[in-house]
């Protein structure tokens, strides 16, 4: 998949758990590690933008384009 997810760096950056996030931004732990895992197809808007105002973050701090060889 091209597009990286590095909200674990982020969160590890900001020094917050999954917990304190979750609690942040109103989605459960579950998904946000679903998310943080790259186990995610799509993330709603809001839930981007609720994750960067909860870190104090950009969208491309949270995730990155990789093209695939070829």
């Amino acid at each position: 998949m091209p597009i990286i997810v590095r909200l674990d760096r982020v969160m590890a950056d900001r020094k917050m758990s999954l917990k304190e996030l979750s609690e942040r931004v109103g989605v459960s732990n579950v998904n946000l590690s679903k998310l943080k895992n790259g186990h995610v197809s799509a993330v709603r808007l809001s839930t981007l933008e609720a994750i960067c105002a909860a870190l104090n973050c950009q969208p491309g701090d949270i995730l990155e384009y990789q093209p695939e060889d070829g």
